[in-house]
């Protein structure tokens, strides 16, 4: 095999965010596996931030300030700040009922909440940007549940990657988690694998959109197609 260069990603940088049930006051095994990741990426000196989403007070709603419309407090205009700063989000969460947690299915619907506002290309404000998820848990799901949060991040405009999810599952009910000594989840040749190729995925996607701008918008800027811009599209006429 020829030699293969090694990228600089040195340029990017990615935001984590757990969405455990637990304060950081608890042990959380879904952070655990998101470590593994976390340390590739600083290896190669991508800057990353992480925190659990439930030690802020996020609100519900799809407003981008839910102050505006009663709220007492609502944190969220603070972490879209953070990921409109990064290339990179990866959504970590654990598995219960064989679905992500209600904190992960609350922040996908703040994006959500964000997801028509556009770029300075006129694009939706998401594109250019690369996402990814870590999942964990006892029984089944991390498909369904990587599924649904991929599903999701697509939709709103970012990217994914070939490989973008990696989980681990423990044994069908009560049992050792990720953490646990026990579990050997540590030594698992196929959740290190897919860790591993998920994460350098995630910054090759990234790499590519960040040194061309991001995509080119031509044929997709909602700016340009509100001012009445089809470039090729007609309805065919059908005999």
């Amino acid at each position: 095999m020829s030699p293969k260069k090694k990228p600089d990603f040195s340029n990017l940088k990615a935001l984590c965010i757990n969405c455990t049930l637990k304060g950081s006051d608890q042990k959380s095994h879904t952070e655990g596996l998101m470590n593994v990741s976390m340390q590739i990426m600083k290896s190669e000196n991508v800057i990353v931030e992480y925190f659990r989403l439930v030690d802020y007070d996020v609100a519900y709603g799809l407003m981008p300030d839910m102050k505006q419309e009663g709220k007492e407090k609502d944190d969220w205009p603070e972490i879209y700040k953070k990921i409109m700063y990064a290339d990179i989000l990866i959504i970590g969460t654990p598995i219960w009922l064989g679905e992500k947690s209600s904190v992960a299915t609350k922040l996908i619907e703040r994006l959500y909440g964000m997801s028509g506002k556009t770029n300075k290309k006129g694009q939706y404000v998401y594109y250019g940007k690369v996402g990814g998820c870590v999942i964990t848990g006892n029984e089944d799901g991390v498909k369904h549940c990587a599924m649904s949060i991929l599903y999701a991040l697509q939709h709103l405009g970012f990217s994914i990657p070939p490989q973008a999810d990696c989980g681990w599952i423990g044994e069908a009910g009560p049992g050792p988690n990720y953490l646990d000594k026990e579990s050997g989840a540590k030594n698992n040749v196929f959740t290190n694998r897919n860790t591993t190729f998920m994460t350098y995925n995630l910054l090759h996607l990234a790499f590519m959109l960040k040194n061309n701008n991001g995509y080119n918008s031509y044929g997709n800027s909602r700016e340009d197609w509100d001012d009445g811009t089809r470039w090729n599209f007609r309805n065919p006429e059908y005999r």
